[in-house]
């Protein structure tokens, strides 16, 4: 039996009914029918659907790469504003929630920090508690489950669109939790209802529940990108090919240096549970070595039970700079307009990550110093769990 979404119980229930809203949503926002949540809205009887938003990447989810901005444009088939939450703002402004009665977000998040839908949800509770909007969170499941934390926290001071808040890079939260966290542990006091889901459990990953899978944003194709990507992307911090360019990005990793065999060799000697690494020799299509031939890895997961994605990723990491560490080299900014830090920082929610890298400390060494402050958080996180 499929999950029950948090927008098939809202929409069922009739709360929306005489009211006017705006709906924020991309793509992804459908239903176990394909139905779209802004359809949904538009013919639900006795609901006015005033305006949409978009987060990054779009309201189409078209636009490829960070700090690529989208312009507002109108909805030509059901004649309302569709507003650019990536775009001259991150939030909605008075005139863009003039009228609503509710702004209803329907966003589908993929379990990681720096995945920036979270933070527009978090722009849109804080605009709407400045304006007075009651604001609807439908809860969407973690498409790679709610019990594991793993990863460096964000620590004060490296706050940016892919990190406002101190939360752990696998944060094992719904989007309607994580709503429930930023409202009320971090200040924002929006007027806030969450819709949860129906028959979703904790240790359910993506295909267990039921519902298709429509590509979030367009780096995020399938489930497998999602499970590896709290590691994956901390390569956008560098200047190795993250896979952006293939149809596997997050899961290739490489550079035109490396020799794929023994450096795929030597990662499968490190024994990182829940993984193996296949030599590979790929061309990204554009972006970062475009057309050139990269070595590396394609990372498989064997058990993603037992599998850390960001353990993995630092692993391979650290394996690229010892393996080359003349021609390893660090992103420079900037990255999601943070101009005066290092992205690399601004991913790994500090600088320690890129410090243990440079001084070839072992990833399981990197992993243990997070123990301490993800229990810390797991403390946190219980009260805003809804199941």
């Amino acid at each position: 039996m499929a999950v029950m979404l948090g927008s098939d119980r809202l929409f069922d229930s009739g709360a929306l009914q005489g009211r006017t809203i705006g709906v924020v949503a991309n793509p992804a926002s459908i239903d176990g029918s394909f139905r779209h949540v802004v359809t949904r809205a538009a013919s639900a009887p006795g609901v006015t659907l005033a305006a949409v938003f978009g987060p990054q990447h779009g309201f189409q989810a078209d636009v490829q790469d960070n700090m690529i901005e989208t312009p507002h444009a109108r909805d030509a088939r059901r004649r309302v504003p569709v507003y650019s939450l990536y775009s001259e703002t991150r939030e909605p402004t008075a005139e863009m929630l003039a009228g609503l009665d509710a702004l209803v977000i329907d966003l589908q998040d993929v379990g990681a920090r720096i995945y920036t839908f979270v933070y527009t949800m978090a722009n849109c509770l804080r605009a709407a508690a400045t304006f007075g909007v009651p604001v609807i969170v439908c809860d969407r499941p973690n498409p790679i489950g709610g019990v594991a934390v793993e990863g460096p926290m964000l620590l004060d001071g490296y706050e940016s669109f892919v990190g406002l808040f101190p939360i752990p890079m696998r944060h094992g939260m719904t989007i309607g939790e994580l709503a429930r966290l930023f409202n009320e542990r971090f200040g924002i006091r929006a007027d806030l209802d969450v819709v949860p889901l129906e028959g979703w459990r904790r240790e359910m990953y993506w295909d267990q529940t039921g519902l298709p899978w429509v590509i979030p944003s367009p780096n995020m194709p399938t489930l497998d990108t999602a499970i590896v990507y709290p590691g994956g992307v901390l390569f956008e911090g560098t200047q190795l090919s993250e896979g952006r360019g293939t149809t596997r990005p997050f899961e290739m990793l490489g550079a035109p240096w490396i020799d794929a065999e023994p450096f795929a060799a030597r990662l499968n000697a490190m024994k990182i549970d829940g993984a193996w690494f296949r030599p590979a020799v790929f061309e990204p299509a554009f972006h970062k070595h475009a057309r050139q031939a990269c070595g590396g890895c394609q990372i498989h997961v064997t058990d993603r039970g037992r599998f850390r994605p960001v353990l993995c990723g630092v692993a391979v990491m650290g394996e690229f700079h010892r393996s080359a560490p003349s021609q390893f080299a660090w992103r420079q900014p900037p990255y999601e307009y943070v101009h005066d830090r290092m992205p690399i920082d601004i991913l790994a929610g500090s600088d320690r990550l890129r410090r243990a890298i440079e001084a070839d400390v072992p990833a399981r060494d990197i992993a243990d110093e997070w123990t301490e402050l993800t229990a810390e958080f797991k403390a946190v996180r219980k009260e805003f769990l809804l199941y």
